[in-house]
């Protein structure tokens, strides 16, 4: 019974620390969405890869964009456990072949269609408290609880920096220099020229349920403080096959003045150990103006100097070295007493 009880406050204990902090990396990626949870105190974790990318814009006489694009998101644990301090880049070259006229026109473009700095804060975490454990019975355990849907929620506040003195991609419109050609050159409008930053805010939530399943919902608020402002939404459920491999699904929403667009995505990832994943996606969108295709391929590593959690073997491992030096103590007490009673017992 009291071994029993032991485990018990064991996997209490490491349940609950875990709300906070994982024994394994947790990465936003394969996905577009952020997870509601930071990554921990004094953790760096880099999530990188790269696209392919293929769009055909019906507007535009089935102009086409092909392109590879380099991604990059560093995150760092900062003061607290609910804290992280987050950058994420992406950076694209490709051809525009432009199809307007009778003499298609290609136009090499590259530069950044995203420079993004910000801060996550974890606001409610519904893991926090300790969960009861029944030791007698699987199913209370693994079994579907209303509760479970409760999510977590974060806030990310930061800002899109824009670099590029002209930006080939404003706003992320891949088409921009096609965009009213007729108009730029009769009126002489310039092109759309996007501000050196402009704000983003972004409300996460993150659900566990059955053991294996997680669904994370994103809304931002996007360019605020621009001329085009950007409403953006992500819906992401992953499924865990086993402690190695998962699998998820996704759909995005982005809709502003300049365009709106759909877009699908599957993929899987493979954890190769604690601090390393990699993953691989496919994507769609569902419309025609643009029409996209995107293969990714990437990969999540991170330095993990978190000191304060403990794991629920080196917890047990501390209870069995505690429970030696006990025993030893008692010992060495009982042999003690004893050699003080023989002495005794001899001058008498």
């Amino acid at each position: 019974m009291q071994f029993r009880l032991t485990i018990l406050l064991i996997f209490t204990i490491s349940f609950s620390l875990k709300a906070q902090y994982t024994d394994q990396i947790n990465s936003n990626r394969p996905g577009a969405s952020m997870g509601a949870f930071a990554v921990g105190k004094d953790v760096i974790q880099a999530e990188a890869g790269f696209a392919l990318r293929n769009a055909t814009h019906a507007g535009y006489n089935n102009s086409t964009f092909r392109a590879g694009a380099g991604f990059l998101s560093l995150r760092w644990g900062l003061l607290m456990e609910t804290l992280e301090l987050t950058y994420q880049g992406q950076y694209i070259s490709g051809t525009l072949n432009s199809k307007i006229l009778s003499n298609p026109t290609q136009y090499p473009k590259r530069g950044f269609l995203q420079n993004f700095i910000g801060i996550k804060y974890l606001i409610y975490d519904p893991f926090k408290k300790e969960r009861e454990v029944n030791t007698y019975s699987w199913k209370a355990n693994n079994g579907f609880k209303l509760r479970e849907l409760i999510p977590a929620v974060s806030i990310t506040l930061g800002s899109n920096v824009n670099f590029e003195k002209s930006n080939p991609f404003p706003y992320g419109n891949l088409f921009g220099t096609l965009y009213r050609p007729v108009l730029f050159q009769n009126l002489g409008i310039s092109p759309d020229e996007e501000p050196f930053l402009h704000l983003r805010g972004t409300l996460a939530t993150q659900s566990h349920f059955l053991g294996t399943w997680v669904f994370v919902t994103n809304f931002s608020y996007d360019r605020y403080l621009s001329k085009y402002p950007l409403k953006d939404y992500i819906l992401t459920l992953t499924h865990t096959l086993d402690p190695l491999w998962s699998v998820y699904i996704e759909h995005q929403g982005r809709v502003s003045d300049l365009f709106t667009e759909y877009l699908f995505r599957l993929g899987a990832a493979y954890l190769w150990n604690d601090d390393f994943q990699i993953e691989a996606t496919l994507g769609s969108s569902i419309k025609n103006t643009p029409h996209q295709l995107f293969l990714n391929a990437g990969v999540s590593y991170r330095l993990d100097f978190h000191k304060d959690f403990t794991s629920a073997e080196e917890l047990q491992e501390k209870e069995l070295k505690k429970q030696e030096r006990l025993l030893k103590k008692t010992l060495k007490k009982n042999t003690k007493g004893e050699k003080t009673r023989n002495r005794r017992a001899k001058r008498k």
